[in-house]
C-alpha cells in the first residue's frame, strides 16, 4: 500500500491553496515549497496546513 497522502498548502501571499501528495513514511516534518502563485502574481512560500471540516 502506498504511503503517499493529500495534503493541502497555502500560499504566504494570499490565500490561495495547492493540494499535494506527500510521502509520510519518508518526509516526517510539515513542508514549504517555493511555488507560483497566480492570486499574487508572484512566487511566494506555501506551507503545509490542516484539513479542515469532514474528510480529512
Amino acid at each position: 500500500m502506498s504511503q503517499d497522502r493529500v495534503i493541502r498548502m497555502q500560499s504566504s501571499a494570499s490565500k490561495h491553496l495547492r493540494i499535494i501528495r506527500k510521502n509520510k513514511k519518508k518526509v516526517e516534518r510539515k513542508i514549504q515549497l517555493t511555488k507560483y502563485d497566480p492570486v499574487a502574481r508572484k512566487r511566494a512560500v506555501y506551507k503545509e496546513i490542516k484539513w479542515k471540516g469532514k474528510g480529512g
